[in-house]
């Protein structure tokens, strides 16, 4: 083996194990690499972003429009069914009671109703 073969491979084998020694000593370095990949994603995206609005502004105003749009009808759905939905409360049960098969009294006034008429009117 050549000296250049030796040396590679003690630096590969230095690598893995400090690599894993920084990945048990700090369990959330996962999660900064992964949130300094997302950040580099965001900033990469809004510079093609503002690109794309540079040489397309009619786009991004009809684009803009269509997502306002979209909101405001999401908007007012939840409201109308927030308006028709259940409401909120206390509530009890009330049990039917049993009739005993007379027939009621409805008024207790001393004057009886007067009877509905059956003869349509003719006026127009």
């Amino acid at each position: 083996m050549s000296k250049l073969t030796t040396i590679t491979d003690r630096a590969l084998e230095l690598a893995s194990q400090a690599g894993s020694s920084i990945k048990h000593a700090v369990p959330s370095a996962d999660k900064l690499l992964q949130t300094g990949a997302a950040l580099g994603v965001a900033k990469t995206g809004g510079k093609l972003a503002v690109n794309f609005v540079r040489r397309n502004p009619a786009v991004a105003v009809a684009t803009g429009i269509g997502v306002g749009l979209l909101a405001l009808v999401a908007y007012r759905k939840r409201k109308r069914d927030a308006a028709n939905g259940p409401i909120e409360g206390k509530s009890r049960r009330v049990e039917a009671r049993k009739v005993n098969g007379k027939a009621s009294t409805a008024r207790k006034t001393g004057t009886p109703r007067k009877p509905r008429s059956t003869a349509r009117s003719t006026e127009s």
